[in-house]
């Protein structure tokens, strides 16, 4: 017969405290991929690109609060810089992006990421969330900056003021549309591969084959077509949309009587690049 067993105490508890639940989760995720997309917690390398970029663009906008204020009408005004730094954050979504997504699924954290409690969707919307969030700062940042010269530089006291942070609060709107619009077309090409060279260049690769397609239309044919070819890149849709909505006046795009169009397809291709990303992880293997 053998001897009776016994039983050890090793220590093991069972844990009794809060439990966060999904929303914790989501919160937390997105918190770590804004601090990601700006390279913090990581090397210097990763901190290059996007902190250089909001540099040069803090720069930008700098120059241009001096040509303004000899000026006797702005040059470019808040709605201005939105359109005119649309080009650089394209660049910043094509970087960015894979770094969000790119690196989890080349690592198989998303896994682990969506074993519990965060859902599929969840996980999604939270990057596309991030994404669309660093691109903002990176247009609100000069808007900020030019801003505060602005105002201090004023001659009209506190209406003046009062002008610009109107002025301001416009072109941050326009910096919301930008930054989604870019953020809902990156994130989803960017989740379609785990090597970040790849992604990044399949992004680039959709911006780069739409502009000169939609500038060759726009200079074959001066009416409807060539109104509506801005409508095929990201870049010149977000222009024409800031010439329907605030009225930009920079002529990148012509949109004629077309606002509408523009603004539907943007609103559209914000929520089918959502979609697309949420349908993306669903449709994923655990």
């Amino acid at each position: 017969m053998s001897e009776s067993g016994v039983i050890h105490d090793i220590g093991y508890q069972r844990y009794t405290g809060p439990r966060l639940g999904s929303g914790y989760s989501a919160r937390a995720l997105y918190v770590h991929s804004v601090r990601s997309a700006y390279g913090l917690g990581r090397s210097p390398w990763a901190k290059v690109l996007p902190i250089g970029l909001i540099g040069v663009a803090g720069l930008a906008s700098l120059i241009i609060v001096f040509i303004n204020s000899q000026m006797p009408e702005p040059v470019l005004d808040y709605v201005g810089i939105a359109s005119t730094f649309t080009f650089a954050a394209t660049v910043f979504v094509a970087v960015v992006a894979p770094e969000l997504v790119s690196v989890d699924l080349h690592t198989k954290l998303v896994q682990l990421y969506l074993s519990r409690p965060l859902s599929r969707s969840s996980y999604a919307l939270t990057k596309v969330a991030a994404l669309a969030t660093a691109t903002f700062l990176l247009f609100a940042v000069p808007m900020l900056i030019m801003f505060l010269g602005m105002a201090f530089g004023t001659d009209d006291g506190v209406p003046g003021v009062l002008e610009e942070l109107g002025g301001l609060l416009v072109g941050l709107l326009a910096a919301v549309i930008h930054a989604v619009l870019l953020a809902a077309v990156a994130l989803p090409i960017a989740s379609l591969s785990g090597r970040r060279v790849f992604a990044t260049g399949m992004i680039i690769g959709v911006f780069l084959l739409t502009a000169p397609i939609s500038g060759f239309l726009r200079e074959v044919d001066s009416g409807a077509l060539g109104r509506l070819a801005g409508l095929l890149d990201p870049a010149s849709l977000l222009n024409g949309v800031d010439q329907w909505l605030f009225g930009a006046d920079l002529s990148l795009v012509s949109i004629g009587s077309f606002g509408p169009v523009y603004g539907l397809v943007t609103v559209v291709l914000a929520a089918l690049g959502t979609l697309a990303a949420v349908w993306r992880y669903k449709g994923m293997k655990s």
